[in-house]
């Protein structure tokens, strides 16, 4: 299923439950692991220094420097380097969203692992946004693949998934969604779960849903899911489906938790992935802020479809 991953690194404690996670998924699959840093730059334009990985203070850069970093970076991983030796150490410099999306395009990447930033808790906000860093944002928005997102240390063992999750708003984005966690749960011969959560905040300031209204709307849900995704399985039995109402992340977590589920699919946005100001669905964020599991942000269908990588 992946013959390249790509794993994003800040070598910094963020990025070591990814670390972990990359390595097995490289192992389990016996694809080509790329460990990727890229600079950071102190100013927007060309700059001769760069962010120290260790300090984060100003260095210059140099190739002496680069290969201290890559030492730097070797040493950090060196047992699970040990353990899977089908990888690659490149550092590079530049904006990291960039050059993120620039590896995955000229190697080809089928999947990319990153750590998720962890929320700072500040009594004085009112919102918290772009929690989960900038980077990320932009490599989950435009990557032509797959971006699983570890925010936590994964203790399930990875050679044997046995629930797969697919959150659904029934966009096109939602589909891609769904058909990755179908080929995920095909290739581990896992149990698909595919979810929807109704969600009775009320988008209509004033207006509180009556019980009726949140039956119909279940009930419309669940005839939805029939229509759009039963024609998919093409004839795979193990899949469960779920409506609840409440809040949209809130509901997907505690379902997440209650069927013991291994990896979350969620549509990234189901806005254009090229608009600058798209930025990661505030009930996949919340997801990946709390999730007990990985959690996979899958871009637009359109994205997907050209992506030979992806659908081999």
């Amino acid at each position: 299923m992946f013959k390249n991953i790509l794993f994003a690194t800040t070598v910094s404690p963020d990025c070591d439950d990814a670390a972990s996670y990359a390595f097995d998924m490289a192992m389990k699959y016996n694809a080509k692991l790329y460990i990727y840093h890229v600079f950071g730059l102190p100013s927007h334009g060309y700059s001769r220094f760069v962010i120290n990985v260790k300090t984060g203070e100003k260095e210059t850069y140099s190739k002496e420097y680069d290969t201290l970093v890559k030492e730097e970076i070797a040493d950090t991983y060196s047992e699970l380097i040990d353990q899977y030796s089908n990888c690659e150490i490149d550092c590079t410099i530049g904006a990291p969203g960039t050059e993120i999306l620039r590896k995955i395009k000229k190697e080809k990447i089928d999947a990319v692992i990153m750590g998720a930033h962890h929320q700072v808790e500040d009594a004085e906000a009112i919102r918290y946004r772009n929690v989960t860093g900038d980077t990320m944002q932009r490599v989950a928005k435009s990557a032509p693949c797959p971006v699983l997102i570890i925010s936590r240390p994964f203790t399930k063992n990875l050679w044997n998934l046995r629930n797969i999750l697919c959150g659904t708003d029934f966009s096109k984005a939602s589909l891609a969604a769904f058909r990755f966690a179908l080929k995920f749960a095909k290739v581990n011969k896992s149990k698909l779960h595919l979810f929807h959560a109704v969600d009775i905040t009320g988008r209509q300031f004033g207006k509180v849903p009556t019980q009726s209204e949140i039956e119909e709307l279940v009930n419309q849900a669940r005839n939805r899911m029939e229509e759009i995704y039963l024609p998919e399985m093409d004839g795979y039995m193990k899949i469960e489906t779920a409506v609840w109402e409440g809040i949209p992340y809130v509901e997907i977590l505690k379902y997440a938790r209650e069927q013991d589920i291994d990896l979350i699919a969620m549509a990234h946005h189901t806005g254009s992935i090229f608009h600058k100001k798209d930025i990661l669905g505030s009930t996949i964020e919340e997801v990946v802020l709390r999730s007990l599991c990985p959690v996979a942000s899958i871009n637009r269908m359109n994205v997907l479809e050209n992506y030979e990588g992806f659908l081999a």
